[in-house]
């Protein structure tokens, strides 16, 4: 049961799934779910063709009410002061990845993530990346080592033209979330098409 979870949702640049990303948190929101809202610089700073920054600001700001997490000093608090109960990484870049498996923590995801994993918390990641089958692929090998990760199924989002690329499905979240909370990972983890 995740009503009432305290749950981290950091958002990295995959900027083609922020309105999925926005849908995933509304359902989270509905199922009783407190999101905290965290962002990357890349992900906070940055308007492209799908999508005004500023409306995903505010459209994250006013689903969950409270402030976007976007700033190192911002992002320092959530482990020492135990601000949630899991971290949920989604979307995930492969940018993002390769810093948690090398414990780079160098932007407001990966420095509150890396609180949640030094306290042993559960972290769920929804790997959204162009090379989750090429050089990324050891740094998911790395992550689903560790006891305290937990990934979102997910599969290749268009092996023809992309054949490298990873998306998680995430629609599946909210189960992901209940097998994490209980330290297990959701079967199957690989999604047939």
């Amino acid at each position: 049961m995740i009503q009432g979870l305290k749950l981290g949702v950091a958002i990295c640049g995959s900027f083609c799934t922020f309105k999925s990303t926005v849908k995933m948190i509304e359902n989270l929101i509905a199922l009783g779910v407190d999101v905290y809202p965290i962002m990357s610089f890349n992900a906070y700073d940055t308007t492209t063709r799908f999508g005004r920054r500023e409306d995903f600001i505010e459209q994250i700001e006013e689903l969950t009410g409270k402030a976007i997490i976007h700033t190192i000093t911002g992002a320092e608090p959530v482990g020492p002061k135990s601000m949630v109960d899991a971290m949920l990484v989604a979307p995930c870049t492969g940018n993002t990845l390769s810093k948690l498996a090398n414990g780079i923590t160098d932007t407001p995801v990966t420095l509150a993530t890396k609180s949640l994993l030094r306290n042993a918390k559960p972290v769920i990641i929804a790997i959204s990346t162009n090379d989750g089958l090429a050089i990324n692929l050891k740094n998911i090998g790395e992550m689903i080592t560790n006891q305290s990760v937990f990934f979102v199924p997910f599969a290749q989002d268009d092996p023809i033209n992309k054949p490298y690329s990873l998306i998680a499905d995430l629609e599946l979240v909210p189960q992901t979330i209940e097998k994490a909370l209980e330290y297990q990972q959701i079967q199957p983890i690989l999604k047939k098409d």
